[in-house]
Formats: structure tokens, C-alpha cells, sequence
């Protein structure tokens, strides 16, 4: 049986290549139905929310999303689960405009519901990436 560090190690990584391949379906999958995400500048986002954004994020015409996440830490105190991690996300847009990157840390709250762990917040702190030169 695979320990909780390695089912969330796992959730990280579905999540990541289900972003990467437009997989709205699977991410909402791997979040809770009370799901919260904190990012700086805006209200609360909740799970249905955050659908339409993936939904349109996902699209045909839509930026190709990339990225990596690197977990620093995990800490696992029965059903809950706190980890931070530093993530990059790299948005190439279909009509040849500038690639957008941003990098930070995120804080997440994961909560184990029937067996699997989910998301349940996250607090990112991304920001824009400035590169030498640009």
C-alpha cells in the first residue's frame, strides 16, 4: 500500500499533466466539492469558478499550459494534509503573443475523502517571471 506522502506525490503529478493536456475533467476530479483558491489580487475562487476558468483555459484557440511543480514539503496529520511547493506555469499563447511565466510557492490543504486524497485549498503566490534582458 503506497503511503499518503506518495498518494499525494501522485495527485501532484495527475494534476500537472491533466493541466498540461487540457484535462478539465480530471483536475476537478482531484479537488474537493468545497475547494477554495487564494490567489493575490481577487475574491475567493470556488469549484465552479475555477471550471469555467479551466474550461476556457482549455480550449482549441486557447494558451498551451506547461509547467512544473517541485513539493518542498508534505505533513500528513490524519485526514488533512498541509504541502507547499514551488510552481511554475508557462502559458504559450496560439496566436504567437509572448509566452506568459509565472513562478512562486503555493501553499495547499489537502483533505483524505473515502480513501483518496483532494485538494481542498490552495494559496498561491505566483508572480511574473522577469527574465535577463526583457
Amino acid at each position: 500500500m503506497k503511503s499518503d506522502e506518495d498518494q499525494i506525490q501522485e495527485l501532484v503529478t495527475a494534476w500537472m499533466t491533466a493541466s498540461r493536456n487540457g484535462d478539465v475533467n480530471t483536475v476537478l476530479n482531484l479537488m474537493t466539492d468545497d475547494v477554495i483558491f487564494l490567489v493575490p489580487g481577487r475574491a475567493p475562487m470556488r469549484k465552479e469558478e475555477f471550471a469555467t476558468v479551466a474550461k476556457a483555459q482549455a480550449r482549441e484557440d486557447a494558451a498551451k499550459i506547461d509547467g512544473s511543480s517541485e513539493i518542498q514539503e508534505i505533513k500528513v496529520l490524519g485526514e488533512w494534509a498541509f504541502m507547499w511547493t514551488r510552481l511554475k506555469v508557462v502559458a504559450t499563447p496560439s496566436d504567437g503573443s509572448a509566452t506568459v511565466e509565472r513562478a512562486g510557492y503555493t501553499l495547499t490543504i489537502l483533505r483524505k475523502e473515502k480513501g483518496r486524497w483532494l485538494l481542498a485549498r490552495d494559496a498561491n503566490l505566483l508572480a511574473p517571471v522577469q527574465h535577463a534582458g526583457a
